[in-house]
């Protein structure tokens, strides 16, 4: 009998050779963890030899790059593309600059529901039908989640089920799939025991094989003994080639080759975070320190990439990690959130689910916190982390989360562009000012709606390092002020309005010492 893995082998190149002008390509990954990047990196080859594949439309959930070559990046040639529907797009800044310049169509969705639309495409259901985006700029009533007026008006609607409003993202065949595993067994089975994550494979797969398309594993090696079976991450039978990358195309992440940490339980003569370095009193620190006195006790809990990575470094140094549990959307549950070109990972992690089985848990409520970063801030409350300019760093899961969280928290400093602080005798003290104002009159884009937030009874507040705000029916609240702050000079006259003042309190005094503890 032949082996049906053997016939399913081939080289990137040849793989490459499948996909054909007008596909549509669905591509898996989270930054740099399970995308396959010979996959990718061989149909730029071939691109660039032939001109051809021509005139593709991609998808993807998670960003995928490194801001630089690879990952998605590996798409951004005039000519090969149509349209991109993506989550985040900052990642791969090439295809953002072909949005924004009207090159392609361009689409940025919720993360959490394009990885959900894969399943919906798989069980031939019209689209993905949920809550997630309403009133932001996804909402057909705004932009309807379009980056640029070449891109048509229908790939997302308001529909009316049992009296509530729902956004419905509709369906479409994909025909092309590329997904990355550890090692195939003999069946062809794929396991995924030395990745950081599992992702969307699964619901890629099946929505590409229901769609009468090509499923295209990448692997590391091949085994010559079956698989578990309740191992198996994606079966053989949705398998229709199989690649053996290069070693240097299989890197667990973009920033590191392999961290045994991340497919690991955490061991007994450990402690948690012990391999981190203590953060320097900078206005990270500080606002970091303030964000994790509203963690809730118990509290399933996000943290966002960039300033808020920094959260779970403070719980480490504290030894409080044992009070809450922190995800990433990616799908780790518990462990300490990897960051950087890692981020989606997470050190020593208790389980690791796939990533539509992880936003399933968020968009149903099931955060009791986040905290999240913030680029502009308006007079509403209403954030903006999606678009601001020529930038377009997409909303990746931002949306789900940030609709779904019983506790939620933006952190930033509160100028951008140069801003430097010291602290000095237990008092903030603004060594540069940043160039960029963050809290302007009205936020470019609708990433979080405020009002919305206040209508499904959210708690929301906004850190920084020298002020903190409150969200309220009637806009923003200032309630505390850094010590050595001064709230005219410092505050008031950085910002494009003026916020609700009553009584402001002062930041707490550890939050500006080295030492930051608990109250």
């Amino acid at each position: 009998m032949i082996n049906p893995r053997e016939c399913k082998l081939c080289t990137a190149d040849e793989a490459a050779g499948l996909v054909k002008t007008g596909d549509t390509l669905a591509s898996g990954g989270f930054v740099g963890a399970c995308h396959p990047e010979a996959l990718s990196a061989a149909i730029e080859r071939r691109f660039d030899k032939t001109g051809l594949p021509r005139e593709l439309t991609i998808v993807y959930a998670a960003g995928q790059g490194d801001g630089k070559t690879r990952g998605a990046n590996h798409f951004a040639h005039p000519g090969m593309l149509k349209r991109v529907i993506g989550g985040h797009w900052g990642l791969a800044p090439a295809l953002g600059n072909m949005a924004i310049e009207g090159e392609i169509e361009a689409y940025n969705f919720p993360q959490g529901v394009i990885c959900q639309l894969f399943r919906d495409i798989a069980a031939a259901r019209p689209g993905c039908i949920t809550h997630i985006g309403l009133k932001t700029f996804v909402d057909p009533v705004f932009d309807g989640g379009r980056l640029n007026t070449k891109s048509p008006e229908d790939m997302v609607e308001r529909v009316e089920l049992g009296g509530r409003t729902w956004l419905w993202y509709k369906a479409f065949p994909i025909n092309i799939g590329l997904i990355r595993a550890t090692a195939a067994d003999p069946a062809g089975n794929i396991i995924m025991n030395r990745e950081a994550i599992i992702g969307e494979a699964l619901a890629i797969a099946q929505a590409v094989h229901n769609s009468g398309g090509t499923v295209i594993a990448q692997v590391s090696e091949l085994l010559d003994q079956a698989i578990e079976p309740q191992q198996v991450i994606v079966p053989g039978i949705l398998i229709d080639r199989i690649v053996v990358s290069e070693p240097h195309e299989h890197h667990q992440t973009f920033a590191e080759e392999f961290n045994w940490r991340y497919c690991a339980a955490q061991p007994e003569d450990e402690v948690p975070g012990a391999h981190l370095e203590p953060m320097p009193l900078n206005e990270r620190r500080i606002i970091c320190s303030r964000a994790i006195e509203e963690v809730p006790e118990n509290a399933i809990a996000n943290l966002g990439i960039g300033m808020p990575e920094g959260i779970a470094r403070i719980a480490a140094e504290r030894g409080i990690l044992s009070r809450f549990t922190l995800t990433v959307e990616s799908g780790p549950i518990g462990g300490i959130p990897a960051g950087g070109m890692s981020f989606g990972a997470s050190v020593h992690p208790g389980a690791v689910v796939s990533q539509p089985e992880q936003f399933d848990l968020y968009d149903g409520g099931g955060l009791d916190y986040a905290a999240l970063g913030a680029a502009q801030i308006d007079a509403r409350g209403n954030v903006n982390v999606s678009k601001f300019g020529t930038r377009l760093p997409g909303v990746g899961g931002f949306i789900n989360i940030s609709q779904t969280a019983k506790r939620l928290v933006f952190c930033g400093s509160f100028t951008a562009g140069g801003l430097e602080v010291m602290v000095e005798n237990g008092k903030l003290i603004i060594v540069k000012e940043g160039g960029v104002r963050k809290f302007v009159r009205a936020v470019e884009q609708i990433s979080f709606n405020a009002v919305y937030a206040n209508e499904l009874g959210q708690k929301v507040l906004y850190i920084t390092e020298r002020a903190v705000f409150k969200l309220t029916i009637n806009g923003l609240e200032l309630i505390e002020i850094a010590p050595g702050i001064d709230i005219q000079r410092d505050i008031l006259d950085l910002m494009d309005f003026k916020p609700i003042i009553e009584n402001p309190g002062v930041m707490a005094e550890e939050l500006f010492t080295v030492l930051s503890q608990p109250k």
